[in-house]
């Protein structure tokens, strides 16, 4: 069915309620466009249950429907281990830093949802995140489907790849599709350098790049792609150059304020409020610590803390931090290769 159709379907099987229950069944036009778009691609017996269930639930269609949908709606299409559906997504209020993207990701957002019209606005066709390990990428990726309100499919190239001659390009093509049919959805490529860095591998490699490059170019869905990588080395120039993704954001290890900003959000994720703790001096003594670094020291703060039956202070913070021996010294040498490499291609996301 058609949009036009799917909203008749919708508007029939809110009436049917109203007379089987003597209830008026509310929502608003903005709710009702997302729900039939989110409808797409669903034969009607199907689109039918799945407004039904929706309606009978609280005699109303609402913002908080839409989610329940579009995990429905995968559910009855994926046939394949390569695509997920991610039911966690966040939100940027609990990630660090990243100011850059968050514009940029604003200044996009209500094109990628076509609530501006405009033959002079591109769709927004996605990202490439790169940057060191620990920093936040795949956090991004999750915060992204967040704020837009869409389905999150996390794409496996692990699973992608079969021992059968033509079956990988034929689970690309099938993954790609259920994708399309699930706009508006984000999909994000986690550690897009090992699918398609070529090897051994008979030219499969190489031919899933071109299909996948083929179909970034030609798509007129509103699937927006986030591909993360920690590897430049492993980064074909095909996928980098410009024009195939909207832009290349750095992700570098956190400043002070970002990192006293992580510090924050982390204490407050377990519920630990100590005004007394001393953000900026945390801040200060964990230089070269990553984002993820930064949690398992408070992580392992709060595992002392009940070992011992005394509340999270600043010197037990302080003595998990002296203990870390950050990723930036184990790797000191790769980071700052991939530090000089973005320096003049990439734009930073702070």
């Amino acid at each position: 069915p058609d949009a036009s159709a799917l909203e008749q379907l919708v508007r029939e099987e809110a009436l049917k309620w109203q007379k089987e229950s003597g209830k008026q069944v509310t929502t608003n036009a903005k709710v009702l466009q997302r729900l039939v778009k989110n409808l797409s691609g669903l034969t009607i017996s199907d689109a039918r249950r799945l407004v039904r269930n929706v309606i009978v639930d609280d005699d109303a269609i609402t913002e908080d429907d839409l989610p329940e949908i579009m995990r429905a709606k995968y559910q009855l299409l994926n046939r394949e281990d390569v695509l997920s559906f991610e039911f966690e997504t966040t939100r940027f209020s609990e990630v660090g830093g990243m100011r850059k993207l968050k514009r940029w990701l604003e200044q996009r957002e209500n094109i990628f949802h076509g609530l501006i019209d405009g033959h002079a606005l591109d769709k927004p066709r996605g990202v490439l995140l790169l940057g060191v390990q620990g920093c936040g990428k795949s956090l991004a990726a999750k915060a992204i489907a967040g704020v837009w309100q869409v389905p999150l499919l996390r794409f496996d190239f692990g699973a992608l790849y079969d021992k059968y001659i033509g079956e990988s390009e034929r689970n690309l093509r099938e993954s790609l599709r259920t994708a399309e049919v699930m706009a508006p959805c984000v999909m994000w490529i986690d550690e897009i350098e090992k699918g398609v860095s070529g090897g051994n591998d008979d030219g499969t490699s190489k031919r899933i790049l071109g299909s996948l490059l083929t179909w970034l170019a030609e798509n007129r869905e509103h699937v927006f792609i986030v591909a993360t990588a920690n590897n430049i080395d492993d980064l074909p120039p095909e996928l980098i150059r410009k024009g195939r993704l909207d832009e290349i954001f750095f992700v570098d290890l956190p400043k002070p304020d970002v990192r006293k900003q992580i510090f924050a959000i982390h204490l407050a994720k377990r519920q630990i409020n100590q005004p007394e703790i001393d953000l900026a001096r945390l801040a200060a003594e964990t230089d070269g610590f990553s984002g993820a670094e930064i949690e398992q020291a408070v992580v392992s703060a709060v595992y002392g803390s009940y070992g011992t039956g005394e509340p999270i202070t600043e010197e037990g913070l302080l003595a998990e931090i002296k203990t870390t021996r950050p990723l930036s010294v184990v790797m000191d040498a790769q980071i700052h290769q991939l530090k000089q490499w973005a320096e003049s291609r990439t734009v930073p996301v702070d």
